[in-house]
């Protein structure tokens, strides 16, 4: 059977085609609204496609809903259902990018508040191949943009207003002949990528930017921090980093669910170490690619198998 592209919304799969919304609606004007980007890694070997941490995703997703007043009509293990199903009836067979997105839905303008006003969820599945070059090391900027504070927007979950600085990075970055940004704190410290975390080794040492430096949470994050422990013995520090720290460095990489672990060769024209894939990165990112695949017995919690047309 062909794959066909089907949304979820307002309760009920529909034509992706189909699923649209009112130019009034509240979250286009105001931003009020939270996602989640969820990967779904084919396995031709096993026939299947693995959700990596599905039920983690919406768990974020319902604290972000939570922070914006939202009263959503599913819990995380509804959801978990709600997109495994849409999957199934997609029928891909190839990498896939899942975005659920939970938004205020009411065609209300002129309305500055968050109570009182309705909500909706969506899910949306579409193919999805390599957001950034993994296989080689990337050329990044530090961006003139300042990530935001927790004090100005929530930065520990996925607000869509928010990703308009990142949008602001990632622009001016690829505009200057870079790949990708990385965003500093108002004191100067480093916080992220336009949508990755970042992760710096220096002398057998991984660290990383702690919560309080305003980076996303993020689910690839903690799954290094694991994957770290566990298959390389090395405990991941969390902790603040100075930008002139990253040029020092040995090794630099970044990780999300669409960049997966992406080494970076270069910041500011500057070689980071080698400049090319260094051995700590390249072990992460096959622990972390077995994992995501399904090919790790040991990390099979983390995935939700899939079999297309529910097969």
């Amino acid at each position: 059977m062909a794959p066909e592209a089907y949304a979820f919304l307002s309760g009920k799969q529909v034509p992706l085609a189909d699923a649209r919304v009112g130019v009034m609606t509240h979250a286009l004007h105001y931003g009020t609204s939270v996602f989640e980007g969820i990967r779904g890694n084919w396995n031709e070997k096993h026939g299947k496609s693995y959700i990596f941490r599905l039920r983690e995703h919406y768990e974020r997703l319902h604290r972000g809903a939570s922070i914006l007043r939202m009263e959503l009509s599913y819990s995380a293990d509804e959801m978990c259902q709600i997109t495994v199903d849409l999957l199934e009836r997609c029928g891909y067979r190839e990498d896939v990018y899942i975005r659920p997105i939970a938004f205020k839905s009411q065609e209300l303008i002129a309305n500055l508040r968050l109570h009182e006003v309705q909500d909706d969820f969506c899910v949306i599945i579409i193919p999805f191949g390599d957001y950034i070059d993994g296989e080689n090391p990337i050329r990044c900027q530090t961006s003139s943009w300042r990530r935001p504070e927790d004090t100005m927007l929530p930065t520990g979950v996925k607000i869509t207003g928010l990703y308009t600085t990142s949008i602001l990075a990632k622009t001016e970055a690829i505009a200057a002949g870079y790949d990708e940004a990385i965003l500093l704190n108002n004191d100067g410290t480093v916080s992220e990528g336009s949508g990755e975390n970042l992760f710096m080794v220096r002398d057998g040492r991984i660290s990383t930017p702690s919560e309080t430096d305003n980076c996303l949470l993020g689910i690839t994050r903690d799954s290094i921090i694991v994957l770290a422990r566990e298959e390389l013995g090395i405990e991941v520090e969390q902790r603040r980093i100075h930008r002139s720290e990253l040029y020092l460095a040995d090794e630099v990489f970044l990780t999300g669910t669409a960049a997966h672990v992406t080494p970076m060769g270069e910041l500011d024209n500057r070689k980071i170490g080698s400049g090319r894939t260094g051995p700590v990165t390249a072990k992460l990112q096959e622990a972390y690619f077995d994992a995501v695949v399904g090919n790790n017995e040991k990390y099979m919690d983390w995935c939700t198998a899939v079999v297309p047309g529910g097969g």
